[in-house]
Parts: C-alpha cells; sequence; structure tokens
C-alpha cells in the first residue's frame, strides 16, 4: 500500500553551489522518492535509493517518448525543447522507446565499436599532451592556469568534432553551442543555443549529403535510408552525440581531478601507481559522476517505488550521483578510494540506454588522467575550494573553472 503523498519540496538543485551529497543521503533516509519543484515548472519525482534507481532505468512504464507527458511539459513551457522536431534535444533515441529506439541504437552502435575506438589512442594521446603543452604556455604567462578551459574541455570537444568531422574552423564556435545547450532551461541563451546548434547541424548533414567523407555525420547519412531514419531523427542523433560525447567526459576530467586534488593520499598513489588510473576512473564516476542525474523519464501509467505513487504523466528523474553515494550498495560512499574501482555504478546509466559512448569517454579519461599525472607532478589548486563554482544544469555536475598551479615536465 503507497504513502500518502508528502508535499512537494524546492529542488536544491536550482542552486548549482549546493552540495548535493548530504541532501541526497537526507532524502535517502527519510523520503527516497520526493517530488521537487523546479523554477522552470516542472515538479519532477526524484528516484534516489540504487535498488530503486537501477529499477527505474529499466521499467518500460517509466517511457522515454516526451509525448507521454505532453500536457506536463507544455504547462511548464517546454514543449518546444522535447516535443518540435529541429528545435531542442528532441527525436533521438534518449527521446524514444523500442522499437524506435531499437532502430536508431542499432544505427549509432555500429560506429562506436571497441576496435575502433582503441585505434583512437595514439592520436587523443598526441593531443593530450598538445593541450598540456598549451597549458604550461598559459601558466608561464599568467602563474596558474585554468584547467577546465585549457584541457577538460577542448579535450573531448576536439575529439567528438573530429569523430562527427566538423571542419577544423568550425570547432570554437562548435564548442560554444555545446556548452550553451546543457545550460538550465529557464536560460534563454541555452534555447538559443540548442537552436543555433541545430541549425548548423543540419547544415552539416546536407554537406555530408552532398560531399560524403570519412566521418561520422556521412556514416549516419549514408545509413539513413536502410535504418528508415526520419530527417528529424538523423538530426537528433547527431545532436545528442555531440552534447553526449562532450559535456560528460568534460565533468568527468574536471570533477575527477578536484577529488584527487582535495584527497592528496589519492593523489599521490595513483601518481605512483599508474596502472590504478582504469579502476580509479570507475571510482570517479561512481565519486562525483558527471551526470547527476539521468534524462527525463515520463510514467505511461501509475508507478509505485518505495512506497511513493508516482501518477500517469509524471516527470521522473533517476539521481544516479545519488544512487552511487548509497551506503545501501557501497561500502564507504563518501570515501574517495581510486583502489576501490567499484562495480555496478550507474554513471553510464544501465539497461537499453545505457551510455553508446562509455568506452570512448573511459579512454579519454585514462588518457586526461594518465597525462596531467604525469606532465604535471605537483599540481595544486591555486584557491580554495570554497572558491569553486558549479555550473547550472539540471542534468550535469560540473565546474566553471578549476585553477591550479603546477611545475611541468618534458613529456616522456
Amino acid at each position: 500500500m503507497s504513502t500518502p503523498q508528502r508535499a512537494v519540496e524546492p529542488d536544491f538543485k536550482e542552486d548549482a553551489q549546493v552540495c548535493p551529497y548530504p541532501e541526497y543521503a537526507r532524502m535517502r533516509k527519510e523520503n527516497p522518492v520526493p517530488q521537487v519543484r523546479r523554477e522552470v515548472g516542472l515538479e519532477p519525482f526524484l528516484v534516489t535509493r540504487y535498488e530503486d534507481a537501477k529499477a527505474a532505468l529499466v521499467d518500460p512504464r517509466l517511457a522515454k517518448n516526451p509525448e507521454t507527458a505532453r500536457a506536463a511539459l507544455e504547462a511548464a513551457g517546454l514543449a518546444n525543447v522535447y516535443l518540435n522536431a529541429g528545435e531542442g534535444l528532441s527525436f533521438n533515441m534518449l527521446t524514444a522507446d523500442p522499437p524506435s529506439h531499437t532502430r536508431q541504437r542499432k544505427l549509432v552502435s555500429a560506429e562506436f565499436t571497441p576496435r575502433r575506438i582503441a585505434a583512437l589512442r595514439p592520436w587523443i594521446q598526441e593531443l593530450a599532451d598538445s593541450l598540456v603543452d598549451a597549458l604550461v604556455d598559459a601558466a608561464a604567462r599568467a602563474g596558474r592556469a585554468d584547467l577546465m578551459g585549457s584541457f577538460a574541455a577542448p579535450l573531448p570537444a576536439l575529439v567528438i568534432a573530429e569523430l562527427l568531422g566538423i571542419p577544423v574552423e568550425d570547432r570554437e564556435e562548435f564548442q560554444h553551442l555545446a556548452q550553451l545547450s546543457m545550460r538550465p532551461a529557464q536560460d534563454p541563451a541555452q534555447r538559443e543555443g540548442l537552436l543555433a546548434l541545430n541549425r548548423y547541424l543540419a547544415g552539416q548533414i546536407q554537406a555530408k549529403r552532398e560531399k560524403p567523407e570519412e566521418d561520422l555525420i556521412s556514416a549516419l547519412v549514408a545509413s539513413r535510408e536502410e535504418e528508415r531514419l526520419s530527417d528529424a531523427e538523423l538530426l537528433g542523433a547527431t545532436v545528442l552525440l555531440l552534447v553526449a560525447g562532450h559535456e560528460t567526459t568534460v565533468n568527468l576530467i574536471g570533477n575527477g581531478m578536484l577529488a584527487l586534488l582535495e584527497h592528496p593520499d589519492q593523489l599521490e598513489l595513483l601518481r605512483s601507481r599508474p596502472d590504478l588510473i582504469p579502476g580509479a576512473v570507475e571510482e570517479f564516476l561512481r565519486y562525483d559522476g558527471p551526470v547527476e542525474r539521468a534524462t527525463h523519464r515520463f510514467a505511461a501509467q501509475d508507478v509505485e517505488i518505495s512506497g511513493t505513487l508516482i501518477p500517469a504523466g509524471s516527470v521522473v528523474m533517476v539521481a544516479l550521483n545519488s544512487a552511487d553515494r548509497d551506503e545501501a550498495a557501497f561500502a564507504d560512499p563518501d570515501v574517495l578510494d581510486v583502489t576501490r574501482a567499484p562495480r555496478g555504478h550507474l554513471a553510464f546509466g544501465h539497461g537499453i540506454h545505457f551510455c553508446l559512448g562509455a568506452s570512448l569517454a573511459r579512454l579519454e579519461a585514462e588518457i586526461a588522467f594518465g597525462t596531467l599525472l604525469r606532465r604535471l607532478p605537483d599540481l595544486a589548486l591555486a584557491v580554495p575550494v570554497e572558491d569553486l563554482r558549479h555550473r547550472q544544469s539540471t542534468i550535469m555536475r560540473g565546474l566553471e573553472s578549476l585553477p591550479v598551479t603546477f611545475t611541468a615536465t618534458a613529456q616522456a
């Protein structure tokens, strides 16, 4: 029997500077599936416990198709983001259920084979070293450097731009539009960025249709007829690849480096034992993951989770970072332990929507952390940790900047 519905509470995520982990711990204990009120007008239910989260991520009653919650989205003024082709992150595999999702994912997954990803390692390593060289130059001029702007952001942006086939001269603007598109929905710049991104990528799709090259957009265009993708689905897949392939890895690198800088013992252990880096990446994903909450799900019928009744048509969000700090799933979850190599974390999701680019993100992160620890042996925060600011985002968790000091070493 479900418990009486509790009052809707304000969502602490409206303030990017509130540390989420004490709040999630409170929710897991007192009210594991709270309904929260957001400035934008939505009142989603949050799933905070690990076992509930894992089950919710594969529950077919929690649909991905936003039409399921059209009334709620229209009331919040978000129909243009979710329901109109070419105007947002709509019409992609993350807003689709089987069989549409199966068809779209099959097309894109064919381009993300382990062999293809592994072949990128030498090029990504070369790119990482070149970015550290530029970081060193910046520090020589200013006495410190921003690890986010000079390394964590450009590395995945350049990688995904290369994979998609974005012209070199467009890549700085491309990165800017990607960052705008992930701002809060109530920010006018977010919608402007999304529309500009859609227009730009629609132009790239047309260019690749007229003159195919050896890149991911060309491969998607070539497969369009065979896989029966609509123009809206083709554009949606391209937008999704950009955002998912860029922003998540930016935050993985930034959050992971901050965690190490706040835990010098773990930093020194990892520097002395680089063989631990692959497992440490998994710990960074668990400890302070880049995707704090999974993208929206919509209750296709009444659903009960941990005694809370979620009415049909409601918006549901799975709090991945809360699940990965759940005491019932991980021992000492608030402790960073680079030897832990946690199995079963939910940072990349679970089930049919598990992140397609997980292997690429892991490769980029392994190279990024390995390069930074090898090349910058005395890396340290240049400001007190309380001066750092997180960017406002409903879904992502990432830093605005990460000022650091260091003495660089030559490439080895």
